[in-house]
């Protein structure tokens, strides 16, 4: 990769960042190109240069920022295919990763979960696309649980794997902003025990 190419990269994540940190802050309208420069400290003609437009920049961030969760989640399943665990064992391993990754992009979910509850924005379809994006990799494993018999085959798949998505989503954001004394082992235990089915305490 020359240095052109990577002053580029290294700016576009510096608006992406500055930009998402803004709109969680204030929402996407009230955030202005000027603002976003301001944050990322480069001139307004550089948002420009990058993306044609405030939309453009916001599409832009949602397919980055799910992109990056998505790959996440793929690598702790591989992560646990290339030791011999159970498909089980690998939906626990993305719990955790996608636990760290909100904890480590908070402004990001946020942005991405109150958008998600919004019907007219222009961007709509791009929602429902890296929706789809990053809940794939979830049915995947849970179609590969229910082949080895691991899971009945009775289950929604489709469904299970956005109700897995979305506890881990509003779990983290409710961490974050209600119990942040609180650890990630702690978190992802109580999260593992809900997966396992031990939470009435007897064994599964």
């Amino acid at each position: 990769m020359d240095s052109s190419t990577t002053r580029r990269d290294a700016t576009r994540r510096k608006l992406f960042e500055a930009a998402v940190t803004l709109i969680a802050e204030q929402g996407f309208s009230s955030t202005t190109v000027d603002e976003i420069a301001e944050r990322a400290g480069v001139a307004k003609g550089t948002v420009y240069y990058n993306f044609a437009s405030k939309n453009v920049l916001f599409e832009e961030l949602l397919r980055h920022g799910i992109e990056l969760l998505a790959t996440s989640l793929q690598a702790a399943s591989e992560e646990v295919a290339g030791r011999g665990g159970s498909r089980i064992d690998a939906l626990d391993a993305m719990i955790r990763a996608g636990l760290e990754f909100i904890s480590r992009y908070p402004a990001l979910t946020q942005l991405y979960v109150a958008e998600l509850w919004r019907t007219n924005r222009a961007w709509q379809s791009t929602l429902m696309v890296v929706r789809e994006r990053a809940i794939t990799v979830v049915e995947d494993v849970l179609r590969e649980a229910v082949a080895r018999g691991e899971l009945s085959e009775e289950i929604d798949i489709p469904l299970t794997a956005s109700a897995l998505f979305g506890m881990v989503l509003v779990a983290a954001l409710d961490w974050q902003s209600y119990q942040p004394d609180r650890s990630i082992d702690d978190v992802h235990a109580s999260l593992s025990r809900l997966l396992q089915g031990r939470v009435t305490g007897r064994p599964a």
